[in-house]
């Protein structure tokens, strides 16, 4: 697949969402969607090539690096940035489901298929929910896999089948770090602009 199918699907939702949900759609494009692809995905390319250990016993680093590394941080955010973009589907399907409805019917059935009311305000309210959902278990995951969020210069390890305790050292950790931030800041804020769609929804 192509990221360009991602965008494409994001401005399709645009057009149903709400003046807060235009601003989750733009926050996921600029800052998650073309940081990931700009920026991130190269710093993360040669990770493992990258990763070196002090020793050169035969299969200690890919251990030690399997070990530190369970799943890529790029990858899981690929994983992440597909998952929180999914629930948007239902609200799509959703319009889509009216459209085709009049068309059957061949009369007006709604004041306007898109317009956020009735069922398609239910969809919504669920995709919203669904989105929040996962970025928290997202941002649950990444915290539990690398012990919080930061990425050490230097790490420990004693694996089989490395002889002894050796020390492996992570490449441009600090630009790694930096960029979990941004990515930890930028789905908080993602998960305050649900809440708050939710909200707002949910009172009006």
């Amino acid at each position: 697949m192509s990221w360009g199918f991602l965008r494409d699907l994001l401005s399709g939702v645009n057009k149903y969402s709400t003046g807060i949900g235009r601003i989750w759609v733009a926050v996921v494009f600029i800052f998650r969607l073309l940081v990931y692809i700009v920026a991130a995905e190269n710093i993360w390319k040669h990770e493992h090539d990258e990763f070196e250990c002090n020793i050169k016993q035969p299969g200690c680093e890919n251990v030690c690096f399997d070990h530190f590394f369970p799943v890529s941080h790029i990858r899981l955010w690929a994983l992440q940035l597909i998952m929180v973009s999914t629930p948007s589907l239902l609200v799509v399907f959703h319009v889509a489901y009216r459209e085709n409805r009049e068309k059957h019917h061949t009369q007006k059935l709604y004041k306007s298929p898109g317009e956020i009311d009735g069922g398609l305000l239910c969809t919504y309210l669920i995709s919203l929910i669904l989105k929040t959902g996962f970025e928290i278990v997202f941002l649950v995951l990444f915290y539990k896999l690398y012990n919080g969020f930061k990425v050490p210069h230097l790490v420990k390890c004693d694996l089989r089948p490395c002889p002894n305790t050796v020390d492996c050292y992570i490449s441009k950790p600090t630009e790694k770090m930096i960029f979990l931030y941004f990515l930890v800041a930028t789905s908080c804020l993602c998960i305050v602009l649900n809440l708050s769609e939710l909200t707002y929804l949910i009172f009006k």
